[in-house]
């Protein structure tokens, strides 16, 4: 029996092999790469999972693992000759301990259901990538997803207690457990990030947190991206530190108002500041934060009365990569990251780098830790230009590093940015890291061709 024939009699009707069945999981939201995998597996348990990567361990086939396929790195492409572990099915809540402030959940679980759920008990998951209402928390834990409230919060590293992963053979390991003091090396924060080239998480221990007292969310309007740039840095300066810190340039105010009507106002720059916590720690908090605002030369500010107008503020903010949609008909996400204090160079640079590559850029990011989401604008039918739009995201990831920041902060390397790995990393780093890939997955099947440029593999 071959490996088809077998996986179906594993799964019986769960294995989808033709082309209109299979065509959804050729590319995740990176569409500008497709590839089309040997079969889509749709397991419902943890035990089903753990057979199928062995009979791919048997056989030698190569898997993915994916959830909603919000990847915007090309993280959960399909491996050519393998298959796709469509883990959406693995839907439960197992446990919610509101005593403990823990959850249990399986890895297709989507991200804000958690919140939904704890909501009741005055609890909340905090991680909040743009993607939440979608995405599913395999995912998070494969990319270490950050969100708009990382700067006060942490990534979802900082909330995952514990985890049970599937190994590349086959083997169930746990790794954490539920407790807040971990006891010996921390692998499950180890597993956390490596874009499911290590193994399957199957069941996920995330941290819950009591939901904050009191908002107070600001939106301020500047006549120039680097004045909205500058105003982050004293905001931290001061000693503050919000929940959030957001900015758009001028093309993303268009775009989300275009999708959503948020109702900003029309600025080359807009800052979105959240401060969050105690009634009386925030309203303490908002009298110093609304100084800094006037001192750094904010032309309109705009303060959420109530929370509908808190949401719809947010609601721009997490529409804006979709929005640009409207804008144009294909676009790039860039993920890099740059020390705060150098976000109006980085800013300046990447305004530079649009005109000399005469593409527009839309600037959306999570200012308050340097992670910038530079959107490159562009249309695929016209020949030359996705190559044009690669290479200059290419020049901003550069950028970045050369300014001492980062390749990603929460969207991952992908298959996007493997090749500017050895831009960040020295050989012997990058030499290190396959050395712990070929220990764990001595047939390189877990998501092959992922994160290591084939430089160091050959």
């Amino acid at each position: 029996m071959g490996f088809l024939e077998e996986l179906k009699a594993l799964l019986p009707g769960r294995v989808l092999t033709r082309e209109a069945e299979i065509a959804p999981y050729e590319s995740d939201a990176l569409t500008a790469y497709r590839k089309r995998p040997l079969a889509v597996v749709l397991p419902q348990e943890k035990g089903e999972v753990v057979q199928v990567v062995r009979l791919c361990h048997r056989h030698g086939i190569p898997f993915v693992a994916r959830g909603s396929g919000t990847s915007l790195s090309g993280g959960s492409l399909p491996v050519e000759g393998g298959i796709v572990l469509a883990l959406n099915r693995m839907n439960r809540i197992l446990k919610l301990d509101p005593a403990a402030r823990i959850a249990v959940v399986e890895p297709g679980v989507v991200n804000l259901e958690v919140s939904r759920q704890a909501a009741p008990f005055g609890l909340y998951y905090a991680p909040d990538p743009s993607s939440q209402p979608v995405s599913t928390l395999g995912g998070n834990v494969a990319f270490n997803s950050g969100g708009a409230h990382c700067l006060k919060y942490g990534m979802t590293a900082n909330h995952v207690l514990g985890l049970e992963v599937v190994t590349p053979e086959g083997e169930v390991v746990r790794l954490g457990g539920e407790s807040l003091e971990g006891v010996g090396p921390d692998l499950h924060g180890f597993f956390v990030g490596t874009e499911g080239l290590l193994g399957v998480a199957v069941e996920i221990t995330l941290r819950l947190l009591p939901k904050p007292e009191a908002y107070h969310t600001l939106l301020a309007a500047y006549e120039s991206l680097e004045r909205a740039g500058e105003a982050v840095s004293l905001i931290i300066q001061r000693g503050l530190l919000p929940g959030a810190i957001e900015i758009m340039d001028r093309l993303a105010i268009e775009a989300a108002e275009k999708a959503v009507r948020a109702g900003y106002p029309q600025a080359e720059a807009l800052l979105i500041v959240e401060l969050e916590g105690p009634k009386e720690e925030v309203a303490a908090e908002a009298q110093v934060l609304e100084e800094v605002i006037r001192e750094s030369g904010a032309y309109a500010v705009r303060v959420a009365a109530s929370e509908a107008e808190r949401q719809a503020i947010w609601k721009g903010r997490k529409a804006a990569f979709s929005a640009v949609g409207r804008l144009s008909p294909d676009y790039l996400v860039q993920d890099g990251v740059v020390p705060r204090s150098r976000l109006g160079e980085a800013l300046r640079e990447i305004g530079r780098l649009s005109q000399a590559f005469g593409l527009r850029v839309a600037n959306v990011f999570h200012a308050g830790d340097g992670n910038l989401h530079p959107l490159v604008l562009y249309d695929g039918k016209k020949p030359g230009e996705l190559e044009r739009a690669e290479a200059l995201a290419g020049e901003i990831l550069k950028l970045c590093v050369r300014l001492g920041g980062s390749l990603t902060g929460e969207h991952g390397i992908g298959v996007e940015k493997k090749a500017y790995m050895p831009e960040m990393f020295a050989q012997e780093d990058l030499l290190a890291m396959e050395r712990v890939k070929a220990i764990l997955d001595p047939k390189g099947l877990a998501n092959r061709g992922k994160v290591l440029p084939e430089v160091v593999r050959g």
